[in-house]
């Protein structure tokens, strides 16, 4: 079925199974729910780039680096075409492709992404914000990881 609730239910679910952490029991929910959305609401829609995120998020903590790239990837560059590149979720997206990056060993790529989260969370959230403070975290895990 692809009523609007009934994916809003099978996603959450999924994230119900990912919080208890049953991984694999979650996935084919986030899969089934993505492709719900796709279909009956597009790709640009802000719940199917939340889906897409759910699942590239999961794919990412069981490993799966280059599955969950290019979900990450599709995103972002939605996020930053519809939201602006310094919107709240724009800026979780950012975060997000950094973190892969970074868990790649992509540490260049990964860098000016952590830059820029924590320029615009610095910028927009202060500098005592939750999330400014998981950007700076980021940073400092990068740059541990490149030696500086």
């Amino acid at each position: 079925n692809k009523h609007p609730d009934t994916l809003a239910s099978v996603n959450n679910m999924a994230i119900l199974l990912y919080d208890q952490g049953k991984l694999e029991e979650a996935e084919p929910l986030y899969k089934e729910a993505l492709e719900g959305y796709r279909e009956l609401l597009g790709n640009k829609h802000p719940d199917t780039l939340s889906s897409i995120s759910n699942l590239a998020d999961l794919l990412s903590n069981q490993g799966k680096l280059e599955e969950a790239e290019s979900l990450f990837v599709e995103v972002l560059e939605e996020r930053r075409e519809l939201l602006g590149n310094k919107h709240p979720r724009t800026m979780v997206s950012i975060n997000n492709m950094g973190i892969l990056l970074n868990a790649q060993g992509k540490l260049g790529e990964a860098e000016p992404l952590h830059k820029e989260a924590l320029k615009a969370r610095r910028e927009l959230l202060g500098i005592k914000h939750p999330n400014t403070l998981t950007s700076i975290n980021n940073m400092a895990f990068l740059l541990s990881d490149q030696g500086k």
